[in-house]
């Protein structure tokens, strides 16, 4: 139990470190801040392609004992919906009722999407 633990702290300390690295890129490569939320929105569905494609490889290839690390850490800390839940407030709070539904809405498809596409492209690979 303990050794789970580590391993699941562990992983959520990269995840987060990787998200925060993640933010600062996509600020930078915007230009700045953006009114809408392309950072946290992009670390969902980059985090649920990775969970897919994660899911399917631990699978076929007996790694299911990373899980804890990978799936519950590294990608748990990668994601984020309590950041997505401030985002969505935010707008809401500002009067941008129309942007948050728009980002509750691409934000849920395409994370998803984004998971179904990491298993397809897996299965596709391995099987």
């Amino acid at each position: 139990m303990m050794k789970t633990l580590i391993f699941v702290a562990a992983g959520g300390a990269l995840g987060a470190s990787l998200r925060w690295l993640w933010g600062v890129w996509v600020y930078r490569a915007t230009g700045g801040a953006t009114d809408f939320p392309v950072a946290i929105i992009g670390a969902n569905i980059i985090g649920s392609f990775l969970m897919g494609t994660f899911v399917v490889l631990a699978a076929q290839r007996g790694l299911t004992h990373l899980s804890p690390f990978v799936m519950t850490g590294l990608l748990g800390g990668f994601t984020t919906f309590s950041a997505f839940s401030l985002e969505t407030v935010t707008l809401i709070e500002r009067g941008e009722v129309g942007q948050a539904g728009l980002y509750v809405m691409a934000s849920v498809i395409l994370s998803v999407a984004g998971l179904m596409a990491g298993l397809w492209v897996m299965r596709g690979i391995l099987l």
